[in-house]
Formats: C-alpha cells, structure tokens, sequence
C-alpha cells in the first residue's frame, strides 16, 4: 500500500477524506446507560478527533454538544445540568440540546447578544441501548440505523464497549481476518463458555489455511473463509463488513450471534464496542454472566472505566507460562484482548506500506479498496454503501456447503434471514 493511500483511510478528523466519509452514518456515541436519566451529570465524549460533551436534558432530549463554552473556553464537562440546559459554572452561561444560548445572565436580553450565540451541535437518537449520533451535513442525513441487534428486544442483546489504543482501521481489519482465528483464538475457543464444544473449531483447528472469497452487498462486502469440512464438504465463515466500521463474527453453534463497531476516537485510538445477540430468544444468565466476567468478546474493565483491565500499561497480563502450555497461544487471555494486544502492538497507525499480503489477507484488501471507493464517492456526491436500514439487515453465518456452490448463493438464507429465527451455525 502507498503512503498516500494509508494516509486517507487513518485519517478520520474533519475535512479528511475518511473523516468526512464516516461523518455520513450514524455512529455510536454512548451506551444509553451513560445518561442514565434526566439531568444526569454530562459525560464528556471525543469522536473522530473532535471534543464534545453529551447530557439529557431535564424533558429527557439528548444533546451532543462542542465540550467548551463559547465564552472563555471553559469545558462544559463542568456544566450544571438543570432546566433543559447545561449551564457553565464560570460565568454562567447556559445553552439547550441544539448548542443555543438560552441564558446570558450578564448581558441584557435587549442587546440580541444572546440569540446569536450557538455552540456546534449533533443530533442524536436512542436505540438499542446505544445514544447515536449524526456528525454530516443535515440535508443529507439519513434514516436512523436498523442493524438486528439494535432491534431485538433489551433481554436478547449484551453490548460493551472499550478503549483500544491504536487506529480504528487495525481494530476492523481484525474483525474480518478470520485466518487468525486457527492460530491466535484456538486454544481459547475449546475453554471460552460462549464458543467451546462448537464443531466449528474442529475445523478452525484442523485446517489453517482458509480460502477466501469477496462478494458485494448492498451494505459493503460479504467476506467468506472456506476451509474444508467432512464429507467432501467447505465449512463457510461469512463475515460482512457493513459500510463503514461494522463487522459481524460468524456464530458458533447455538451460542449468540456478535459483532463489533469499531468507532474512531481520535487517529491513534478508538472505541470498540462489541455486542452479542440472539435474534429468537433472551439470554441466559449464564451467558450474561459470562460476558459481565469478560468471556466472549467482551471484557473485564479497571473499575469505573472501559479501560480493559488487560492493557498495554500491564503488559495484557502476559502468562508467559499459560503460552508454553498451550492454554493460550500468545499469552495473553481472553479472545478480545488477545486481538487489542496485538493490534495495538503495531503502533498507534500501522504503516502498512511495510506489510507482505498473501491470499488469505484477500478480505482486508477488498475491504481496504471498499472503503477508498466508498469515501469518494461520498465526496464526489454519489451513492455510498450502508445507509439505508434495508442493507444493514443482514448477518453472519457458518455453514457447510457441497463443493460446487457459491458461498453468497448457499448461504443466502442465513445471511438475509428474518427477525426473531435462530442463526445459521456450525
């Protein structure tokens, strides 16, 4: 890859190509439960490089505000959240969920200073337990997001969310590698409660070079691993990439179905939210419980953060012992921070002009070229993938198809499969 061309999928703040690309979606801001009611404390909020401070105002509107005051910069973090607004403490100046200055106490009301004074809003919604936020142009917003896992109801879903120190585009190019899975997540696939005794991992084990194929949907790309089964048959692990950072991991057995988005912060970290879901029925408090433990995908936190208690800042815990035994491959536990740890080794922006591609990285080079011709044409104003709720209703599957039949076309009914079935797993 050419510096250039890194350079334009790393870079996410306003006016860059990405940056103005993924401004066209509704992107995960918060966890509904971080304003937990109305006026609650703000909670301060950092997206692609932009500083923000989020509240619930006092009728329960949500408001994603710029974090500082337009008088004398002071962050707002420090608000008073009361009477449909948040107040700085300063000097007092107060403003509603659009950024409008509604109270200037110093100031007289008949000077009209007031009525000009606007901070720089987002609009936001609530769905899913997740707080959304549109960050584009306003004429060209789209409907709000209809992803599965936000549309089931609360008892069928388990979301998290975590600090990952390094570029959003390392984090999602995990997500759709699943080439690693045989060699990185082996040895914790036959322990982990919400993946073990899945025949599945018989085959991730059994055969370690996957074959892969890419094929266009609606929503970006369907990325397929084959690896051959028993009797003659592929085993198929179908991951879409839905436009522009949402990956959806292929399910294992009856266990639920999981996915990430991998949202940026600034250009050296990002938020990697994870949820699991079952689209027919709740989950079990065994499977609750094993995901609060950080089982799964998910993971266990430095109390009262979404730092991951495993980090970069411990060394991941590293179990040098637990590696030479076999219990993990790399050391480190956990199949989320068995990925972060290794992501985040690469630096805060991988320079991928360095790397030697081979055939099983053909996902991450499509979903590369993806994402470039999605974000030019978003600039040259032409349809982008993702937006419409019909092409974000799609899932993973693992399936086992004969030999002669095309992964999109023997999966068809897994991968667009109604609400409320159960999932398509191997």
């Amino acid at each position: 890859m050419r510096k250039s061309q890194n350079e334009q999928l790393t870079r996410t703040g306003p006016g860059t190509l990405l940056g103005d690309y993924l401004r066209r979606y509704w992107i995960p801001a918060l966890l509904a439960d971080e304003l937990p009611e109305p006026d609650c404390p703000p909670v301060k909020v950092r997206l692609l490089s932009e500083k923000l401070v989020a509240f619930r105002d006092t009728d329960g509107r949500l408001g994603l505000l710029d974090e500082f005051c337009a008088h004398r910069g002071v962050s707002l973090w420090f608000g008073r959240n009361e009477e449909c607004g948040l107040r700085c403490p300063y000097h007092g100046w107060k403003y509603d969920v659009t950024g409008q200055c509604v109270d200037l106490p110093s100031e007289a009301e008949a000077t009209g200073r007031r009525q000009r004074i606007r901070l720089k809003s987002y609009p936001c919604l609530e769905r899913g337990g997740v707080i959304w936020t549109y960050m584009g142009p306003p004429e060209l917003k789209p409907e709000p997001p209809e992803f599965e896992w936000a549309m089931v109801a609360p008892g069928q879903r388990f979301l998290s969310k975590r600090l990952q120190e390094c570029n959003y585009l390392q984090a999602l190019e995990g997500g759709i590698d699943s080439s690693h899975v045989s060699f990185l997540h082996g040895a914790s696939l036959k322990r982990d409660p919400l993946f073990v005794g899945a025949k599945g991992n018989v085959y991730n084990e059994r055969d370690r070079m996957p074959v892969f194929e890419v094929a266009p949907f609606d929503g970006g790309l369907l990325i397929g691993a084959r690896r051959n089964a028993d009797d003659g048959r592929y085993y198929w692990r179908i991951t879409p990439w839905i436009a522009p950072f949402y990956t959806l991991i292929p399910p294992r057995g009856g266990y639920p179905v999981s996915g990430h988005a991998w949202v940026p912060i600034d250009d050296e970290s990002c938020w990697a939210w994870s949820v699991s879901y079952h689209p027919r029925r709740e989950l079990t408090l065994e499977e609750t419980t094993a995901m609060r433990k950080g089982k799964g995908i998910h993971v266990e936190y430095v109390p009262g953060t979404f730092i991951p208690l495993a980090n970069k800042h411990n060394d991941y815990l590293m179990d040098r012992a637990a590696q030479r035994a076999g219990l993990t491959f790399s050391g480190v536990e956990g199949i989320a921070m068995q990925d972060a740890s290794l992501q985040e080794s690469m630096g805060p922006i991988a320079d991928r002009t360095r790397e030697n591609l081979v055939p099983t990285d053909n996902g991450i080079i499509m979903t590369r070229r993806a994402l470039l011709q999605a974000a030019k044409a978003s600039r040259e104003g032409r349809p982008i993938p993702g937006l419409a709720p019909a092409s974000q209703r799609i899932r993973s599957c693992a399936i086992e198809l004969a030999q002669d039949v095309h992964f999109v076309d023997g999966a068809k009914d897994g991968l667009f499969r109604p609400l409320g079935t159960d999932p398509v797993s191997v």
